[in-house]
């Protein structure tokens, strides 16, 4: 493997390729190019580090280590077991595979896989008397097997746990938002730390503790202990801890508030729990509060949450949106709000027209993340006619 000059996809949520683009173009990834719910750039191994390290939206890194056509299964096993799998793999490291196969040749990911796997513990076996194991929670080494059609390509997981597993999560709510996810709403709301930050329905308090982050400039997973890389052969542990070093020494003070209400006690404890694991004590402040009951007391203000809703959480659905609509016009003037819903027709129950519209995924859930911008005076938010 090519250290200086490698080839790295960045997986994340349709939707946040955008975000991603520039948060990887801003970490120094030459020839960054945007895919479906991806990201290709080039960079050095420092550079693997410092994304996996640095980058909010990213799910997934991958290194690309092999690519090949096979038209038969023959073929395919035939190819895989003459790579050079102990470039990567010692035997007695443990190795998993990811896989997504999108082919009516090979139609079964599970069986691929198999296949995958048989191969390379043959390789081992043959050439070192020695057969590596699978480990399905913990392994060593991560593999990523994509099939498009005849094409095949393998790929190196530099992360290890999804990248949205940040560390500070002690406990969660009935719908807690996926960090990720939470992080690229923040970043396409532009939020950059400057001024106030409030969700008024905050459950598990992700929203609150991802904008923290952002204000601080705090990297990502400055909570999270390991990564698949750590277990690779060229692994530079001195690189690792100077990228570290050098990253959280960028760390800065956030002036503004960054707030929280919930109706629900119990979601305040899992809140406060969590606010703590990430040591968020002196930044956020979570109280009791009914939204609808609230009025603006802080300027400037931005607004992101993830109201409840009825796929998880049983809400009166059309009264409870008017009343977000309502709280919006009559308390939060010259505010930028941001809501997801899963419900499409959200705008039409809040009764304002969104300024923006843009269409994410909340796990499986079609969403759309909204804007609204409150204003006071002569010019006043647009009401959605009948």
């Amino acid at each position: 493997m090519n250290t200086d000059n490698l080839q790295i996809q960045i997986k994340t949520f349709f939707g946040l390729e955008q975000v991603l683009a520039e948060e990887v173009k801003k970490l120094g990834g030459k020839n960054v190019d945007v895919k479906n719910r991806a990201v290709t750039c080039e960079g050095d191994l420092g550079f693997l580090y410092k994304l996996n390290y640095s980058c909010r939206t990213a799910l997934k890194i991958l290194v690309p280590i092999m690519e090949f056509k096979a038209f038969n299964e023959t073929k395919y096993y035939d190819k895989l077991y003459k790579f050079e799998w102990d470039q990567f793999l010692e035997p007695n490291q443990t190795f998993a595979i990811d896989a997504t196969v999108n082919s009516e040749r090979f139609s079964h990911s599970q069986f691929m896989t198999l296949k995958m796997k048989d191969a390379i513990v043959d390789y081992f076996q043959e050439k070192h008397k020695v057969r590596p194991n699978i480990s399905k929670d913990n392994p060593d080494i991560k593999f990523h097997l994509h099939i498009d059609r005849e094409l095949v390509s393998i790929s190196l997981d530099s992360s290890g746990d999804p990248l949205f597993k940040r560390g500070y999560r002690k406990e969660q709510t009935v719908a807690p938002i996926n960090e990720v996810l939470a992080s690229g709403m923040l970043q396409l709301a532009g939020w950059d730390g400057k001024g106030n930050f409030l969700d008024p329905m905050c459950g598990s308090g992700t929203l609150l503790i991802e904008a923290a982050m952002i204000a601080m400039d705090l990297p990502a997973q400055t909570f999270r202990r390991n990564f698949a890389f750590q277990n690779w052969k060229n692994y530079d542990s001195e690189l690792f801890k100077t990228i570290k070093e050098v990253r959280l020494n960028r760390v800065k003070e956030f002036t503004g508030k960054i707030v929280g209400y919930d109706i629900d006690y119990s979601a305040l404890d899992v809140a406060r729990a969590n606010i703590e694991s990430a040591e968020m004590e002196d930044v956020i402040e979570v109280r009791k509060q009914n939204f609808f009951d609230s009025e603006k007391d802080m300027f400037p203000l931005l607004i992101v949450f993830n109201p409840p809703y009825d796929e998880r959480i049983s809400i009166n659905d059309d009264d409870f949106y008017k009343k977000i609509g309502d709280t919006f016009k009559q308390h939060y003037p010259n505010t930028l709000a941001w809501l997801i819903s899963a419900d499409l027709d959200a705008p039409k129950k809040i009764g304002l027209r969104p300024s923006r519209k843009i269409k994410l995924f909340n796990g499986k859930l079609e969403t759309r993340f909204l804007q609204y911008e409150m204003y006071d005076g002569t010019k006043k938010v647009h009401k959605i006619k009948d």
